[in-house]
């Protein structure tokens, strides 16, 4: 008895943002699995869309075995909250457009706003199958810190809520990226079963820590590379730092996003030259940067939604050999504390800790093996590809 699966992620390859880093080697090793169970995947995802900067070709439609993938051209956009109404709108008639009329065993998603795992419910409710969610983020609780006006806040929070609480109480399974999600889920909704399959170390990465065998003297440079948005609140640390760090540290950034602009801003109110910001670039690229650099910093702005995350891009600095300065708090600081060495660790937006540990740091490279093969993502996908499979019908 041949079986189907309908496989939603907003985000898939060749786009450049954790969701498609994650998504696409995991229905590869997916499909594989499948195959061996007469199973077919449809993915619905979408044509690259997370950087208005970022311009890549690809093909609205492949099929690959038992896989099909379907992208859909969403309209372009500066991850604003309009923008992202927009874009969903666009891909939930996309969706609905290529399900209508067909029969799925299992309707898995991947969501980290929430609205894609709403969608996969709905279509779960239709084929009256399982649904199984890989939840990346909190959405409803990532919003009570985004600034908007306080009577938007009071109609969205609760509207949101309602829509989390439809799109998560009766899934069959949910896992959850961060196990610092687990108090909140476990909490409001006991049905499900739950896992903790995180991000992962992926092959092209652990290559590269193998290969690093640059020499390092000052001018140091520290890279950042990824989204400008409120939440990694760069705008809130790196102009500050940088002024009172001076010219032995420059700042390479590689990203775009909605607070680019206020980073900029920010960067000529403190008048510091020591901070250069490019647009993204593909992961060829990105490789040559990551060793090109002397630090790696990551950063998360101080809000207590983000003491429950646990952000993709440690698993791709901590396959590196180098130091990584990281901005973070709640369950993130302590699974860099458990996992991760060479770290300068501070608490987000603390401009004085963050130079005052660089200042009495004594540059050094280190091997993080343990890591490495701990979170090495081919192993995590096998297990949660195989986890997912588990849901279809016998």
């Amino acid at each position: 008895m041949s079986r189907n699966i309908l496989y939603l992620s907003f985000y898939f390859e060749p786009d450049l943002c954790a969701g498609s880093f994650r998504n696409s080697p995991l229905v590869y090793e997916l499909s594989r699995q499948a195959a061996e169970h007469n199973t077919s995947i449809e993915l619905l995802t979408t044509l690259p869309n997370r950087y208005k900067s970022f311009e890549v070709g690809a093909a609205e439609f492949e099929k690959i075995g038992n896989l099909t993938i379907r992208r859909a051209q969403i309209p372009k956009h500066k991850s604003g909250f309009l923008d992202q109404i927009l874009s969903f709108y666009a891909y939930y008639k996309f969706v609905k457009k290529y399900t209508k009329g067909k029969k799925y065993d299992l309707v898995i998603a991947s969501s980290s706003r929430l609205f894609t795992a709403f969608l996969a419910r709905l279509l779960s409710n239709t084929n009256h199958c399982k649904l199984y969610l890989d939840i990346r983020d909190i959405f409803s609780d990532t919003m009570k810190d985004v600034s908007l006006p306080k009577p938007v806040k009071w109609i969205l929070i609760p509207l949101l809520e309602s829509i989390e609480k439809y799109s998560f109480k009766d899934a069959s399974h949910i896992n959850l990226i961060s196990q610092g999600f687990e108090t909140y889920f476990k909490k409001k909704y006991s049905k499900p079963n739950y896992t903790y399959f995180s991000h992962g170390v992926d092959d092209v990465f652990m290559e590269l820590g193998e290969s690093d065998t640059k020499i390092v003297t000052k001018p140091y440079t520290v890279l950042y590379a990824g989204n400008i948005g409120e939440g990694q609140g760069l705008h809130e640390i790196l102009p500050a730092a940088a002024a009172k760090l001076g010219p032995d540290y420059q700042f390479v950034i590689y990203g775009d996003g909605g607070c680019k602009d206020l980073l900029t801003d920010y960067i000529k109110r403190y008048q510091v030259d020591t901070i250069t910001i490019h647009k993204p670039i593909q992961r060829k690229e990105l490789l040559k940067a990551y060793l090109d650099a002397d630090f790696y910093f990551i950063h998360l702005n101080d809000y207590p939604a983000f003491e429950k995350v646990l952000p993709s891009k440690i698993f791709e600095l901590a396959a590196q050999q180098k130091p990584i300065i990281a901005g973070v708090g709640g369950y993130a600081a302590q699974f860099l504390k458990q996992n991760v060495s060479n770290l300068i660790l501070f608490k987000p937006c603390n401009v004085d800790a963050m130079v005052a540990q660089l200042h009495a740091y004594t540059y050094q490279k280190e091997k993080r093996s343990h890591f490495i093969q701990t979170f090495k993502r081919e192993s995590i996908n096998v297990q949660l590809a195989k986890s997912m499979l588990s849901c279809l019908p016998k």
